[in-house]
């Protein structure tokens, strides 16, 4: 499964480890992502999403139904 947030789209970005002498390599940094059971009252029903936490504070913060909302008019999902 690839590592890719379901609502923001927040996916992994390229980089290096530097070393102590400076050699470079290359390296991926992956978003912070959880598997997240949100229940929707408007349509009775649970739904698994795989999201980053700061998509889960936006959740908390506006709801999961006002959220999904936003990214759907926003053409995200």
């Amino acid at each position: 499964m690839s590592k890719i947030c379901d609502l923001t789209g927040k996916a992994a970005m390229v980089g290096n480890n530097v070393s102590n002498s400076n050699r470079k390599t290359k390296r991926r940094f992956y978003p912070n992502l959880k598997t997240k059971r949100f229940y929707i009252p408007e349509e009775d029903s649970w739904i698994t999403l795989k999201v980053s936490t700061s998509a889960l504070k936006t959740i908390d913060k506006n709801g999961i139904t006002a959220v999904i909302n936003k990214f759907v008019k926003n053409g995200k999902i």
